[in-house]
């Protein structure tokens, strides 16, 4: 343990979290009442705020965001070219303790707390580099194996996927079967002992990259409903008949590689079977929460980042001799913006910290989910607008960040599909639809204010 311990403070804020049981890690948070929660701070991306977080997180952040300042962000522009970012980077932050953070040590992760978890992707939002596809890795593919594999993949991928040398992704979707996973084609038979395997799947983040996938399967197409004849299955890179595509020219996320998925005639060992055959599609639902609120919780955090940029921005900005600060429609704007962000910040913790507690359903974190991409596209579209003409610009960071955030509404269900699919629907089905009314209303009351802005 002191050999991992010397590896830097990175992993130190990670262990010291890890030993404690969730009564004690909550204990331990000393003047968790003192630390002050997002609307007090002097900016809502600041260290040593919010009470779910201790003063050892505060430790851990502070490397996180010393590692994105110095290893990400110079190269990013770069890697946006590329299509892809270095396998350098992944090894780099292996060795910084950064992956399998809230996977147990004894299967090869990290061992510490889901906070430290958070912290990564949070302190990534902030950075504003969309590039490394850690969070999937991390806390999407890791957690399958760990909780589903088989003594031999956990021993054979984790440890090497923790230390970035293998590089993981989730092959779901395909050309014809998004958000409805049922509908899924890709199939795999057997064939004595072995697996065949056919199909293909599309906008696979890290497909390009990946050293292996975890691939959604339909392997018994007689079951009473296909959600009884889907399994998972660890494909690796190189074995015959896996190819990969081309790795697809996307509005946004352009240093994350995103890839089509091609496997023909793929013979897979009966070690590859991920969990028992015809369980995966319940492996699926019992993953989604954990995987929703990554996303609710990086929606969340865009947003903190787009704030702050625009309030930098505005402060320095002058229009009629004088600070676009300094005017009262625009601080009624940032109030609101603030409001809002924060609000959506309390809710997000409270999500974060059912989590760790291990209560998060699936209702809340499809609720998480649905609310922060929203407010993400609502906060990246008013910001743009304070922005003026600036914000069009590629060199601006909220430029970037605009393009980015349509993405999140479609991750792990699209909007309206977590609507129509959780415990909620009835509730919200009208919720919705007036929903989509305002949302109108508020168009066409913009286009006819328009002429009033010239």
């Amino acid at each position: 343990m002191a050999a991992r311990l010397s590896r830097g403070s990175l992993r130190l804020g990670v262990r010291l979290c890890a030993p404690c049981p969730v009564r004690s890690v909550r204990c331990s948070h000393s003047g968790g009442m003192e630390r002050p929660e997002a609307p007090f701070a002097k900016k809502l991306t600041d260290i040593g705020i919010r009470r779910i977080f201790s003063s050892e997180h505060d430790i851990f952040r502070k490397s996180v965001r010393k590692f994105f300042q110095e290893e990400v962000i110079p190269y990013h522009t770069e890697w946006e070219k590329a299509g892809e970012v270095s396998r350098e980077l992944w090894e780099k932050a292996g060795k910084q303790g950064l992956l399998g953070i809230n996977t147990e040590e004894h299967h090869g992760g990290v061992g510490g707390d889901f906070y430290s978890a958070a912290i990564v992707w949070e302190e990534q939002a902030y950075s504003n580099c969309t590039g490394p596809g850690f969070s999937l890795h991390s806390n999407i593919v890791i957690p399958y194996i760990s909780n589903y594999g088989s003594e031999e993949q956990i021993k054979r991928f984790i440890p090497q996927m923790t230390a970035g040398k293998c590089i993981s992704a989730l092959a779901m979707t395909e050309p014809g079967a998004g958000s409805d996973l049922q509908g899924i084609k890709t199939n795999a038979k057997k064939d004595g002992s072995d697996w065949i395997l056919n199909g293909s799947k599309v906008f696979i983040t890290n497909g390009w990259l990946s050293d292996v996938v975890l691939v959604m399967s339909v392997t018994n197409r007689e079951a009473r409903s296909l959600a009884h004849g889907i399994s998972l299955f660890l494909v690796e890179n190189g074995m015959k008949g896996f190819i990969k595509g081309r790795k697809l020219n996307k509005m946004g996320l352009k240093a994350q590689d995103t890839a089509e998925l091609f496997f023909e005639d793929v013979r897979l060992p009966a070690s590859a079977l991920l969990g028992e055959e015809n369980k995966g599609f319940y492996y699926i639902m019992k993953q989604l929460p954990q995987e929703r609120l990554v996303i609710a919780d990086i929606g969340i955090s865009a947003c903190e980042f787009m704030f702050e940029e625009t309030r930098n921005y505005i402060k320095q900005r002058k229009a009629f001799g004088k600070p676009l600060a300094h005017m009262q429609t625009v601080q009624h704007k940032l109030a609101e913006l603030k409001t809002r962000i924060c609000v959506t910040r309390a809710f997000v913790d409270s999500c974060l910290q059912l989590r760790e507690e291990k209560r998060l359903d699936s209702a809340t974190a499809a609720m998480a989910k649905y609310w922060a991409s929203e407010l993400q596209n609502s906060v990246a579209y008013d910001c743009v607008q304070l922005h003026g003409g600036w914000g069009y610009m590629w060199e601006y960071p909220i430029a970037k960040m605009t393009v980015t955030q349509k993405r999140p509404d479609d991750c792990n269900g699209s909007d309206g599909t977590l609507l129509l699919r959780s415990p909620f629907h009835d509730a919200t089905k009208q919720f919705y639809s007036c929903k989509c009314a305002l949302r109108a209303v508020r168009q066409k009351a913009s286009a006819a204010s328009e002429p009033f802005k010239q």
